[in-house]
């Protein structure tokens, strides 16, 4: 992570989601209704697929662009491979 800023709100949304994790623990400690947990376990999907993005951004935005802009083939290659292989995991 590069900008301090950036880091720090994603550090709350983190924690965020913690916190709605846990909440989601009570509620089946507590027998909750299975849609409301339902419910939360989407909510809790929604937040982490948008810190993904956010850190994938940021990956794009300063580790390719510096992997581009070094005009170093092998990292570029090397950059480009670990992208690939992380959106190939993410479709398994």
């Amino acid at each position: 992570m590069s900008d301090h800023k950036d880091k720090s709100k994603l550090i709350n949304r983190l924690n965020r989601v913690e916190g709605q994790v846990r909440g989601i623990t009570r509620m089946v400690e507590d027998d909750r209704y299975c849609i409301d947990i339902l419910t939360q376990v989407q909510a809790v999907r929604a937040a982490l697929a948008r810190v993904e993005t956010e850190i994938l951004k940021d990956h794009l935005d300063h580790c390719i662009e510096g992997a581009i802009v070094s005009g170093d083939a092998d990292e570029q290659r090397r950059k480009a491979s670990e992208l690939i292989e992380l959106l190939s995991r993410a479709t398994r």
